[in-house]
């Protein structure tokens, strides 16, 4: 019987999902995801990632564009974007599944320079029916993982033959251009990669700029039309995700949570979460605890 990359994913899940449905791999930036019913909205600012639905649905909203993608279908990522995303069809009898890549930019840059094809423009987000190359990478990827002495050996060269399927098939040329040497996209990424790892820090956009390597004007510009955000909103949102996730995964109560993500106003961080959220903190987590309880 050939196994499919349905049941390789099913079986990882199986052995190693938390409560949330999240089965992390030993194999970095790859996770499996399984959800047993359909999903409250989720907010993120995702890094440039693949992810390959294999049962159930989810539905993906990036400004004012809503995209509904199944099995057989592959969600790409192509920019630090914020995006609204919900997890639509699964029950225990079929639940979602989806194996999820964070795409690797240096293996991208050199793969894309030795394939010699130019970027495509086109939306950041996007949806195509998965390339069997891919999925059958993919599978060969799983399988590796129960092979934890072959792992460290071929473990890379199979995430850069992933990677190479993925630059190769439809996904291709929205995917090079984050290949392009000293391209905006890079320079902005730059900046981005400073914004998430302090974004409870003050930001000054001149340093910003300074480290992407372009003047303030043209930063702010580029930094807009890859992302849908400017620096400031960039950051803001990155706050308030994080802010929820500390509220809802660890039990901190608003106005800790407001602090230590770089808020010095209660007040302002209320006022701030409702807007993006729909609603204030606490009447967020009231809700998000009632659908706990209820699944």
């Amino acid at each position: 019987m050939i196994e499919t990359l349905l049941s390789a994913v099913r079986r990882h899940a199986a052995a190693h999902a938390d409560e949330a449905g999240v089965a992390a791999t030993p194999i970095a930036g790859l996770t499996v995801i399984r959800a047993m019913l359909p999903s409250a909205l989720q907010y993120a600012i995702n890094r440039p990632l693949v992810a390959l639905v294999l049962q159930g649905g989810k539905r993906v909203t990036i400004g004012r564009q809503t995209l509904d993608f199944g099995a057989g279908e592959s969600l790409l990522i192509s920019a630090d974007v914020p995006t609204v995303s919900q997890i639509t069809r699964a029950s225990g009898a079929v639940p979602y599944f989806s194996l999820v890549l964070e795409l690797d930019l240096k293996v991208i840059e050199e793969l894309s320079v030795e394939m010699a094809a130019a970027p495509e423009p086109g939306p950041a987000v996007r949806i195509e029916p998965t390339d069997a190359e891919v999925a059958d990478a993919a599978l060969r990827l799983m399988r590796l993982m129960e092979r934890p002495a072959a792992l460290p050996v071929i473990g890379n060269q199979l995430l850069r033959e992933l990677h190479y399927w993925l630059l190769a098939g439809r996904h291709g040329g929205a995917m090079r251009g984050l290949g392009v040497t000293g391209s905006h996209a890079q320079r902005i990424s730059r900046a981005i990669a400073v914004l998430r790892a302090d974004y409870a820090a003050p930001v000054r956009v001149e340093q910003l700029a300074d480290i992407a390597g372009l003047s303030p004007s043209a930063f702010h510009q580029h930094f807009k039309a890859i992302t849908s955000l400017s620096p400031l909103q960039f950051q803001k949102q990155l706050r308030l995700i994080e802010a929820r996730r500390l509220m809802l995964a660890e039990g901190r109560s608003a106005s800790l949570a407001a602090y230590e993500v770089g808020y010095e106003s209660v007040q302002q961080f209320n006022r701030e979460y409702a807007r993006l959220f729909g609603q204030p903190p606490g009447r967020d987590l009231k809700a998000s605890r009632e659908r706990a309880v209820a699944a």
